[in-house]
């Protein structure tokens, strides 16, 4: 067996879309940014809190490849400070989003997806020690 040192430079999340222009402009308002690279009409760069978020049209004879498949086990998270402010900025740029919050051990949470589908998860954190107490209370209030 051959020992390789690989060597990563960076990761780069990236997002393949028919849809370029649309799903650049939704990401440049979503995340409040433009593009840090940007090849006009084929691929976007966004760099959030060092991480890399490509997007790409894919070439036409591989589009069948990147068809939108609703049941993807994929999400791209983001955390944020104050969940209801980013559920207002969602509603704001016209975002489908499942209506109510839902807690979770770590914190609390709401689904949204972009234009093409794409499952956007918004969380924000405990507040550090808080967490467990937080939830305990929520089901003690709910029953």
């Amino acid at each position: 067996m051959v020992n390789i040192n690989m060597q990563y430079n960076s990761v780069i999340i990236t997002i393949a879309t028919v849809n370029f222009d649309n799903i650049v402009s939704f990401y440049t308002q979503l995340l409040e940014q433009k593009p840090k690279k940007l090849i006009p009409h084929i691929y976007a760069e966004f760099d959030i809190a060092g991480l890399k978020l490509g997007i790409f049209k894919p070439k036409s004879t591989n589009e069948p490849e990147f068809v939108v498949n609703s049941q993807s086990p994929l999400s791209l998270c983001l955390e944020v400070n104050n969940l209801e402010t980013a559920i207002s900025h969602l509603t704001s740029l016209g975002c489908t989003s499942q209506r109510d919050i839902s807690i979770a051990s770590h914190g609390q949470e709401i689904y949204a997806y972009d234009p093409d589908g794409n499952r956007l998860i918004l969380h924000q954190s405990h507040q550090e020690g808080t967490g467990n107490r937080e939830q305990a209370n929520i089901m003690i209030n709910d029953q």
